[in-house]
């Protein structure tokens, strides 16, 4: 069953998390750099999400779309940012029939470094910072 496998890797791993639904589960562990991160079970697929940050205005999306298309090509080894409506994501897909921990935890893996690494590059594109603020 989907529950068992999934929240044992979690176990495994010693994360913080918890199940806000049925074949849904949040992490919330600082930690491990894993704050925010969604995992749900939609047959056949896990599907791993995280909310980035929200878009920055008009002027500056081109230049930060490259930046996390280059990102996507150079340093993301498991998943890819996407944009989703006025918000950057990070998500990946795993097929649940053939996944095992070591992918389950890879994906974990790959996650957290690119939030913790990929902070600096991408904060300058947040709202309300201050190098855009100074720069519309």
């Amino acid at each position: 069953m989907a529950i068992n496998k999934i929240e044992q890797y979690l176990i495994d791993l010693m994360v913080t998390y918890k199940e806000v639904a049925d074949n849904l589960w949040l992490l919330d562990d600082e930690e491990y750099g894993m704050e925010g991160v969604a995992i749900m079970y939609a047959d056949p697929l896990v599907i791993f999400r995280v909310l980035v940050m929200e878009t920055p205005p008009q002027e500056h999306k081109l230049e930060l779309f490259t930046k996390l298309l280059e990102l996507n090509a150079s340093d993301v080894v498991h998943g890819a940012y996407a944009v989703e409506g006025d918000r950057v994501i990070l998500m990946d897909t795993l097929e649940y029939a053939s996944m095992d921990y070591e992918e389950f935890r890879a994906t974990l893996d790959a996650f957290s470094l690119a939030l913790t690494q990929h902070y600096p590059l991408l904060s300058p594109y947040r709202v309300g910072h201050t190098l855009l603020a100074q720069n519309p």
